[in-house]
């Protein structure tokens, strides 16, 4: 047995994965072999979380892809992936199988693209996710019934999820799971009630409506995981600091928070962009977002 230098048995990477799918640290690798192998085996079932938005909508400057143009002879080109921003099927599948239930019931208030309904019924969970934009939400179920049988599909809502869990809304679920609008980084519609064109007092207000709410329909014993990343202010070129908004918009809601993961992306095109960026202006490009995980604190309201 092999120990470290305070006597605790270590456990080789590879017998973590065959228990938990990725070891449980607070680093999680989207470049390993592992997980790309992953990936590549839930793309292929044929997730197209892209259709239903814009092409082109989320890149430029955004932190959530990194895939978008490689380079080929010498010359820059567009690769296969996608521009438009795509959910990770592969960290969808890992959330769901250390913070949920078996056959758990799933919110997500923020649902985008098809990916986490898609894998959440494909794994026998439950889903249900609200969002503002009916083409969305046609594209995600013509997408789910390319895959998934007629009897086993995710229930998408179209609206606004501050007004939808109201205390009329009277499912209880194991799981909050989300990726919201990062602010103003990504503007999905002209909808005055879509957070991405607001003003930031505004989204922050509403934001913390939808937490609040979203929280009050978990179980006790239920965990909410959300994928954030930080925001530049477009004007002064600071960060908004959307990660401690949202830690806490959830404490207020009642949460602690309970982990805080780092999700490390490919680096791909970022290092074709890193130098530039860091001469003009001495900012580092962000290959990385935050996991954070939260629970109900002791001190909550039942």
């Amino acid at each position: 047995m092999q120990v470290d230098l305070w006597g605790n048995e270590i456990i080789p990477d590879v017998l973590l994965r065959d228990k938990f799918i990725e070891p449980p640290f607070s680093v999680l690798d989207t470049k390993s072999g592992n997980w790309q192998r992953r990936k590549r085996e839930w793309l292929r079932k044929g997730i197209k979380s892209e259709i239903g938005r814009d092409e082109d909508l989320t890149y430029k400057g955004n932190v959530k892809d990194y895939d978008y143009y490689r380079v080929k002879e010498g010359k820059k080109e567009k690769s296969d992936s996608q521009s438009t921003s795509i959910f990770d099927p592969a960290l969808c599948e890992l959330m769901y199988k250390w913070f949920c239930n078996d056959g758990g019931k799933i919110l997500d208030p923020f649902a985008g693209g098809s990916v986490r309904g898609i894998v959440a019924h494909y794994l026998k969970y439950y889903y249900v996710g609200i969002e503002l934009r009916q083409e969305q939400v046609d594209a995600n179920r013509e997408n789910a019934a390319e895959i998934l049988p007629v009897n086993n599909q995710p229930s998408w809502h179209v609206g606004d999820s501050d007004t939808i869990l109201d205390d009329d809304f009277l499912y209880e679920f194991d799981m909050v799971f989300s990726c919201p609008p990062y602010m103003d980084l990504e503007v999905y519609s002209d909808d005055e009630n879509d957070l991405s064109n607001m003003t930031d007092d505004n989204f922050i207000e509403k934001y913390k409506s939808i937490i609040k709410k979203s929280c009050s329909k978990l179980k006790k014993d239920g965990y909410a995981v959300f994928v954030v990343g930080d925001v530049r202010d477009k004007k002064t070129g600071f960060y908004k600091d959307f990660i401690s908004i949202t830690k806490q918009a959830f404490h207020d809601a009642g949460m602690g928070l309970y982990n805080d993961a780092i999700l490390l992306n490919p680096v791909a095109s970022a290092s074709m962009r890193a130098g530039k960026v860091f001469e003009a202006g001495g900012k580092l490009t962000k290959i990385h977002q935050n996991i954070l995980v939260f629970k109900r604190g002791k001190d909550a309201a039942p």
